[in-house]
């Protein structure tokens, strides 16, 4: 019994995150999602537009698109559902 209420009381003070009722941790809404795909598409067509070579164009490409959701943590933050 006494282990049962450790464990809860741990278990209380790590203060998890809720889960939504999508299973998401973190929810966006429909305009910041838009916004953050517009401004990423944006930056990307940049890089095509004023980068002259290709493996350069491509580099940059893949690095926008997997920084791209650090930077939204960044810019954005997080909030709960």
């Amino acid at each position: 019994m006494a282990r049962r209420q450790r464990r809860r009381a741990l278990l209380k003070k790590l203060e998890l995150p809720k889960i939504g009722s999508d299973g998401r941790l973190y929810q966006r809404s429909r305009r910041q999602r838009a916004g953050i795909a517009i401004v990423l598409l944006l930056a990307i067509a940049a890089v095509w537009m004023f980068i002259p070579e290709t493996a350069l164009r491509i580099l940059l490409t893949v690095l926008l698109v997997l920084a791209a959701p650090a930077l939204v943590v960044v810019v954005l933050g997080r909030r709960s559902s």
